[in-house]
């Protein structure tokens, strides 16, 4: 590893781990606290990319380019579905201990209640979309256990998510470098900075939005005080 930088650099992941590194960061980003720095998005796209190559290194080729992109959504939209559910398990079991702990100027209870009636009316959004948000999918499969959203939802909705996310990203990696090949005779695996740049943008632009319209919001309610 030449720096921490790699760290976020999902091709770093692809050649040097392959299949099961790949399948153990989408675990990590979407279970475990310390999970929410990984590449995602990026490396699900970049993954489609090398799908073929990915699939063949570690189980041979079925010789069928939509099979192994097929495998391999698959296998990452379960991993994805696992971490989450562990995500989930960590909130349900230390979600007591939140509820009883006193309020600090950080840590207030009513947030928790808050996020329970959010997760009550909103819990199909919240967990589907989340999977499509940087950061937001490392932390809501946790919130949703902290507020003791039904396990049979959560587990309808992580499913649904989880494959919607997978196998999303990883036939647009893959479809998409073959259109540019054959179409512009653009190979996007010389390109995958700026297609991880893009990527990131487009993901974190709705997170930095809500949050700049939340300061905003909340300036405009202190100044009318």
């Amino acid at each position: 590893m030449e720096s921490w930088k790699d760290l976020l650099n999902p091709d770093f992941y692809i050649t040097n781990g392959g299949l099961w590194i790949v399948l153990f960061i989408i675990f990590a980003e979407t279970g475990l606290f310390v999970g929410f720095f990984l590449p995602g998005d990026s490396l699900l796209f970049v993954s489609g990319i090398y799908a073929t190559k990915i699939i063949s290194e570690s189980f041979g080729s079925t010789g069928s380019d939509f099979i192994d992109t097929t495998i391999l959504a698959s296998l990452i939209a379960i991993a994805a579905i696992v971490g989450n559910m562990i995500g989930y398990w960590f909130g349900y079991k230390s979600g007591p201990m939140l509820y009883e702990r006193k309020d600090t100027w950080i840590f207030k209870k009513k947030y928790l209640f808050k996020a329970h009636d959010f997760f009550e009316d909103h819990g199909k959004v919240a967990v589907i979309m989340a999977r499509f948000l940087p950061v937001v999918r490392t932390f809501a499969p946790i919130v949703a256990g902290i507020v003791k959203m039904d396990k049979g939802r959560f587990l309808v909705y992580n499913v649904i998510g989880g494959v919607l996310w997978s196998f999303s990203l990883v036939y647009a990696g893959h479809y998409l470098d073959k259109f540019f090949q054959v179409q512009f005779g653009i190979d996007l695996k010389r390109h995958l900075e700026w297609i991880i740049i893009i990527i990131v943008i487009i993901t974190t632009a709705p997170v930095l939005i809500k949050l700049l319209a939340g300061g905003d919001k909340k300036k405009e309610i202190e100044g009318s005080n």
